[in-house]
């Protein structure tokens, strides 16, 4: 028997309700997320201080976050041994709580920075745990570090800090730009043997120091291209090579990924 018209379209009409229910209803929230990152950088800085004798690095992590707010994660890097007592690899693992509140954002967290076969004799062992504080808003940001344990294995070092004001913008079409300061104080502390703060080339001793990064980025298919200049107020001699400085300016290059 043949439809009347005005009974296919109705049934039309019908069909097409659950699909238009399901366009506007929106997706729920995961209840956390799984990432990882990829990159490689023309030089590692960590604090304005070269930590690769100026070469290369190889970094990437995973990252965990529930929706109530609380992470954890690892990130890993190729360093400079001579300078962490046989160590060639950095691992950071990190866990806290993050949350925003009308247009500020917080975050809370410890961080420990592992580095595997450091201190294996008697050779002097390297580590560092700190406990962090951020607030932000907008692109504006500010962190606070302190170190509970002696600062990288240095004697008498606990209680340092690094605090870090930090800016980002996105210009669109893939353009952005980012800068920042950081401060590195609280190392005059070190007992005379393992003393934390450095002979410049100058021969004057500073225990604190200063950084400063202004750079730009580019993001194509995913990947972040980026040139940055990176620098800092102090002329620090190099673990392997003493004649290099690994603290003065330098363009910082790099390509990374998140998936």
């Amino acid at each position: 028997m043949k439809t009347p018209q005005y009974l296919l379209s109705a049934l039309l009409a019908v069909s097409a309700l659950p699909s238009l229910a399901q366009s506007s209803t929106p997706a729920p929230e995961p209840d956390y997320t799984f990432t990882g990152n990829l990159g490689l950088f023309s030089d590692y800085r960590f604090r304005g201080i070269s930590q690769t004798n100026k070469k290369p690095a190889i970094q990437g992590g995973f990252d965990f976050a529930h929706k109530s707010g609380f992470y954890l994660g690892n990130w890993n890097s190729n360093i400079d041994s001579a300078g962490y007592s046989g160590a060639n690899i950095e691992m950071d693992f990190y866990g806290g709580w993050k949350t925003s509140w009308e247009g500020f954002g917080f975050d809370l967290g410890v961080l420990y920075y592992y580095y595997p076969g450091s201190g294996q004799g008697n050779a002097f062992k390297v580590d560092n745990t700190e406990l962090y504080a951020g607030a932000s808003w907008g692109p504006v940001s500010l962190k606070y570090s302190y170190a509970v344990s002696d600062f990288f294995g240095v004697p008498g070092t606990k209680g340092a800090y690094y605090v870090l004001l930090s800016g980002a913008h996105d210009f669109g079409n893939g353009f952005g730009v980012n800068a920042s300061v950081g401060y590195q104080g609280g190392l005059k502390n070190g007992d005379p043997g393992y003393s934390s703060c450095v002979t410049e080339f100058d021969g004057h001793v500073s225990c604190s120091i200063t950084d400063y990064k202004i750079g730009g980025t580019y993001t194509i298919d995913g990947w972040v291209l980026g040139l940055a200049y990176v620098s800092t107020n102090r002329d620090i001699r190099g673990w392997t090579d003493p004649s290099k400085n690994i603290s003065n300016g330098t363009a910082l290059l790099s390509v990374s990924k998140s998936f």
